[in-house]
């Protein structure tokens, strides 16, 4: 009693300095982002920075009004040395202050980025979610049933997919659904006939634009799912405690259980990073349905040279594969208890 007592402070304790030592890292990695991104814009050719700067004083502002004009829009000031530049973009970031996009004038970065994150992060859920526990079930039945003809079936989708670029996923089926079968649209979040807010019309047409683009990461992901979920499955059949509970006579689906709980553990590591990976990999997915997207917004803002935007766009989508890294390590270690006590010891 005494000594469970005591090792409850202790494991409470490892799992703070973990919780710190993670959270340190992620700091680092965001500052690291934000550096290269500060880096990025001062070197392109043309430094847009000064170049706006220089235009400004052009239209007939004096220097100094030029240069908080710029300071406003880019986050940090045009003039001075690099060093004190770049202190002035770090101070921005501290207040959440991503300046101003120069395709969109007078619009906050982080505006934009807000607005564009909702049409990214419910289909990249949804998508990720529905792969994972497709994959995941079709891989221990794949598992079992490798000998037999449905082990062989679910193992040649998952290869098939898994081999198929992404892009490709979703140009067939706009061209299969949009097109040749036209029953779902071609692009678009939603229709503009119907009034925003939360009336059937408008939330029907929310699901039925969303169904492609879901169904596309749901695709592109679940061969990787299942042909992982199966390597692992195939590897813990050969465990003892799995010979001890067929031995025992437990029913199969607890079996199942077993199986399922012990080979899905490496798993959720790739989930939460694949959540986190899928922000940043959503450009061809938000480009061929046009959906107004953190990837499609990413595309645009490079066509169109808007450097505060891009750099801004970068640093959400790094802070969301930070997040996901921290959540998957946390996620571990509360599902296996193997982690837990290693940590407490």
């Amino acid at each position: 009693m005494t000594q469970a007592v005591r090792s409850r402070p202790r494991s409470a304790l490892a799992v703070a300095r973990r919780v710190a030592g993670h959270l340190m890292r992620g700091v680092v990695m965001i500052w690291v982002v934000a550096t290269i991104s500060f880096v990025i814009i001062r070197e392109i050719p043309g430094d847009p920075v000064l170049g706006q700067y220089e235009s400004l004083i052009q239209k007939g502002m004096s220097p100094e009004q030029a240069e908080r004009a710029t300071a406003v829009l880019y986050g940090f000031l045009p003039t001075g040395s690099l060093w004190h530049q770049y202190l002035g973009y770090l101070g921005s970031l501290a207040h959440l202050d991503l300046g101003r996009s120069l395709s969109t004038p007078g619009v906050e970065v982080t505006t934009l980025i807000g607005s564009a994150a909702r049409w990214t992060v419910l289909p990249v859920l949804a998508g990720t979610l529905l792969s994972f526990l497709l994959g995941v079930t079709m891989g221990v039945y794949a598992a079992i049933k490798r000998s037999g003809r449905l082990g062989d079936l679910l193992a040649l989708s998952g290869s098939l997919l898994h081999g198929i670029p992404v892009y490709v996923i979703g140009l067939l089926l706009t061209a299969i659904f949009a097109t040749l079968w036209p029953v779902m649209p071609s692009g678009g979040p939603v229709d503009v006939d119907f009034v925003p807010g939360l009336n059937a019309g408008y939330v029907g047409s929310l699901i039925h634009h969303a169904v492609l683009p879901v169904v596309t990461y749901t695709l592109a992901s679940y061969g990787g799912w299942i042909l992982a979920m199966k390597s692992n499955v195939v590897a813990v059949l050969g465990d003892d405690f799995i010979l001890a509970a067929e031995l025992r006579g437990l029913r199969r689906g607890i079996v199942f259980r077993y199986l399922a709980r012990n080979a899905i553990l490496p798993l959720f590591t790739i989930l939460a990073l694949s959540i986190g990976m899928l922000f940043g990999g959503s450009i061809f997915i938000e480009q061929i349905f046009n959906y107004p997207g953190l990837g499609l917004l990413l595309v645009n803002s490079i066509s169109s040279r808007d450097y505060a935007l891009m750099g801004g766009t970068f640093l959400v989508i790094t802070i969301g594969i930070v997040v996901a890294n921290i959540a998957a390590d946390l996620l571990y270690t509360v599902i296996d208890p193997r982690v837990r006590s290693g940590g407490a010891t």
